[in-house]
């Protein structure tokens, strides 16, 4: 049984950061792709950003320069760090995790950018 378990969200005023962390359980973390998504109140779930299993990064325009993928094979895990936060970043963000035609989701964890 493959489970993420997300952590790191809160509260956090604009211009500050925060970082998301995923734990993986089970075996085959190295060939996952991994990644990042959200969900705003009355918004669909947006990918965010995604990291492969050969470290390339994807993010969307909105995120470039402020937000960071990474991943630790040791520990399983898969990092998210957010700077520069605004407002508009405020969502329920979830981690993904995908190996062949599996998908395996995390709880979420919420992330509130007052302004």
């Amino acid at each position: 049984q493959v489970q993420l378990v997300e952590s790191g969200g809160g509260l956090v005023q604009a211009g500050g950061s925060l970082r998301l962390s995923c734990a993986v359980s089970g075996r085959f973390f190295d060939f996952y792709v991994m990644g990042w998504y959200r969900q705003a109140p009355g918004k669909q779930r947006e990918l965010v950003a995604s990291i492969g299993s050969s470290g390339s990064t994807y993010y969307i325009d909105s995120v470039k320069g402020r937000f960071t993928i990474s991943r630790d094979s040791a520990k399983n895990t898969v990092y998210l760090q957010m700077n520069s936060l605004k407002p508009e970043d405020t969502a329920v963000y979830f981690c993904k995790g995908e190996i062949r035609s599996f998908e395996y989701w995390g709880q979420g964890t919420q992330v509130t950018v007052s302004s």
